[in-house]
């Protein structure tokens, strides 16, 4: 069955919007970096990586079922933070802000009666549940290793080992 207009265009501005957070998260690495914080900046790369990933399942989706991928214009991401914390907590909240939207597709593919697009927007809502963790976990223990110190110091080099 081939994919409706109305899906397809919610589908393309997902993509945006993914491609969107991989250019947020970037943003977020050069920060972390230019903070010599470099644990810190890998994660962001490697949640940047993992962003685009996500936009290409919405862009192999457009096309398997006989839609136009069409790609918009990114909205420049913020550049500076207020610290570690602010920076991740700033993730957790764009993250939740993806998850309504996954939300909203699935909610919107059940309507369009699209079983195709519920069966793959479930991975994504898999997915959410797991970003949010993620995230929300670095972000307890910021709080708990403060801003500065030997636990910052800890926290960034375990950051670190996350691979794209």
């Amino acid at each position: 069955m081939q994919i409706s207009n109305k899906i397809e265009t919610a589908f393309n501005e997902q993509i945006r919007e993914e491609l969107e957070s991989a250019y947020i998260y970037l943003s977020m690495a050069a920060y972390f970096e230019a903070q010599n914080l470099p644990g810190m900046a890998q994660w962001m790369r490697a949640q940047s990586q993992e962003e685009v990933e996500h936009a290409m399942k919405f862009f192999a989706h457009i096309n398997e079922r006989g839609g136009r991928v069409q790609l918009k214009a990114l909205n420049a991401p913020p550049i500076e933070f207020g610290g570690p914390t602010d920076a991740f907590q700033k993730a957790l909240e764009h993250e939740q802000q993806i998850t309504r939207r996954i939300h909203d597709l699935y909610r919107l593919s059940t309507e369009e009666n699209d079983y195709a697009s519920l069966s793959m927007l479930q991975w994504f809502v898999d997915e959410q549940v797991e970003e949010e963790d993620n995230v929300g976990q670095v972000v307890e223990m910021l709080k708990l290793a403060g801003e500065k110190g030997t636990a910052l110091f800890m926290l960034d080099r375990q950051l670190g080992q996350r691979e794209g």
